[in-house]
């Protein structure tokens, strides 16, 4: 089941790396095909699209091959263009990158927006080999922001790439993205959505809740949710129903909700469950991308993308928080420091 926009779990860093690439710009190829400026490598910054940091190198690293990109003057998609490709290989001096592509985003939108941009390498057949998505944080209202993604080195033999396209663009709003780590929010906690399960027509995901600050943060009962569709207006035709066994007895969502009491690094769970079935006559399936999540009344709001595909069942069954206590707080586990 896809997500997107939410910050990705470090256990995915080995897998997408978002990368910086191409920060200085690259001029038409020579006679010989090849950028002419060099490019810095994406492996010269650090996996979620920072600054490189201070052991890198800020001048040209790498010189990649440009590919032809017949979409460069096609229309923005969902205010994504794409504007670049490149292979990279042994001989351009970039370990561990096999292709980059580049693009623009422009925000349509009138407040701040946070997008999440996954773009698709496409092989000589036209399928997808590979795809990779970056995270373009807090892009103001009318502005465009560019960024690349890259396809990793594989081992053995990797895929031709033939070009590239947007494959799904999803934005919230900068001051409702979720994260899973990082910084501390000012509300104390990082709350996002996991990557969710499937069978059968039954979907479930989970929503998280960390507590980052340095007090203690309570919760009892339901997290509130509001639904949006892709345009990200509100869906008012789903009913939420308070425990997840009312979707199935399956999920283990149900019982009565207790109070929790999540000291700093604690974490909780709240389950989510539907099922995307549909049934003739009965209307069109409701595809719901983004879930407006408020923990507790009084709290700040956080965007979601559990991409919620309800079909035309009108029901999406919401678990009481619990607390987790398999979670490790990684500051606790972290080994301590050598004495001097």
């Amino acid at each position: 089941m896809p997500t997107a926009l939410r910050a990705v779990p470090a256990a995915l860093a080995g897998v997408l790396l978002l990368a910086a690439c191409g920060s200085e710009s690259a001029s038409p190829g020579g006679d010989d095909g090849r950028v002419r400026a060099e490019k810095l490598c994406p492996s010269d910054f650090s996996q979620y699209g920072a600054s490189p940091s201070a052991e890198s190198s800020a001048g040209p690293s790498g010189t990649p091959t440009p590919l032809p990109l017949p979409s460069v003057a096609g229309p923005a998609e969902d205010g994504v263009k794409v504007t670049g490709l490149y292979a990279w290989g042994p001989e351009s001096g970039c370990a561990g990158v096999e292709y980059s592509a580049e693009f623009e985003v422009t925000n349509r939108q009138t407040e701040t927006a946070t997008y999440t941009v996954t773009l698709g390498f496409l092989s000589a057949s036209g399928g997808v080999a590979d795809d990779g998505e970056r995270i373009v944080e807090a892009v103001g209202p009318g502005r465009t922001v560019k960024g690349s993604v890259v396809m990793a080195q594989t081992v053995g033999h990797a895929p031709e790439v033939s070009g590239v396209k947007v494959v799904e663009v999803r934005s919230v709003p900068a001051a409702e993205a979720s994260s899973a780590s990082g910084p501390c929010p000012e509300s104390g906690v990082h709350l996002y959505a996991d990557d969710g399960d499937a069978a059968m027509g039954l979907r479930v995901a989970g929503l998280r809740l960390i507590n980052c600050g340095t007090r203690p943060y309570q919760l009892n009962g339901y997290p509130k949710l509001e639904l949006h569709d892709e345009d990200h207006a509100t869906v008012d035709d789903v009913r939420i129903l308070h425990g997840t066994d009312r979707i199935s007895t399956a999920t283990g969502g149900g019982g009565s909700p207790q109070p929790v009491v999540l000291r700093p690094g604690e974490a909780a769970t709240a389950g989510l469950a539907w099922r995307n079935t549909t049934e003739a006559g009965v209307g069109d399936p409701v595809n719901a991308p983004y879930l407006r999540v408020w923990p507790k009344p009084g709290a700040d709001p956080v965007m979601v993308v559990p991409e919620l595909d309800l079909g035309t069942t009108g029901k999406l069954g919401v678990g009481p928080w619990k607390k987790d206590e398999a979670h490790q707080d990684p500051a606790a586990t972290a080994p301590a420091a050598p004495r001097p």
